[in-house]
């Protein structure tokens, strides 16, 4: 597995190895002993799978207490996947990151907890797969907004209908939010 660091400490692209032959092909998408001796020592507790058509965006949200640490990776179709480090005593606090993961790029993206996470669905029936170190609180889970000025995230949102949660349309700027320390 290749670690492709992300410039926030923690958060990380990771490509697997592929093996491909003419009947397709295999990959492991977990390992613990790979993931371990990679520097991503994890253990999961639960694994959730969201189906959603172009134009729908999930996020960004968090949990607050008790975060999650996400491993998430896309089956089918493809996401803009973005990152933003929620960690008040992290030098780059606020800073966000993103990476297009889709099937064909078999890309899966590791986002630590203490970051708040979303995705832009590129393609109708995107299936979105994540493990979760954290169980899902959802008294706990917040949303950021996915289009504060201050992240200026650059969404590529052109020629899309964007559909949002009415959670995700009231999401709070990042002045707003509570540190995930």
């Amino acid at each position: 597995m290749k670690v492709i660091p992300t410039g926030i400490a923690g958060l990380a692209i990771l490509e697997p190895r592929l093996f491909q032959d003419d009947r397709g092909f295999f990959m492991e998408s977990w390992n613990s002993q790979t993931f371990r001796d990679a520097g991503l020592d994890l253990t999961f507790v639960q694994d959730n799978h969201s189906r959603s058509d172009r134009g729908v965006l999930r996020g960004l949200h968090f949990q607050h207490p008790n975060p999650q640490g996400k491993l998430v990776r896309v089956t089918s179709g493809s996401v803009w996947d973005v990152a933003v480090d929620l960690r008040r005593s992290s030098a780059t606090f606020g800073r966000w990151f993103g990476v297009e993961l889709s099937a064909a790029n078999k890309r899966m993206f590791w986002i630590p907890p203490g970051f708040a996470h979303g995705f832009l669905c590129l393609e109708d029936g995107t299936d979105f797969l994540y493990k979760c170190t954290a169980f899902y609180q959802p008294a706990q889970e917040h949303s950021l907004l996915w289009n504060d000025p201050a992240l200026n995230i650059p969404w590529p949102v052109a020629g899309m209908d964007i559909q949002l949660s009415a959670k995700d349309r009231d999401g709070l700027p990042l002045a707003h939010i509570q540190a995930c320390d």
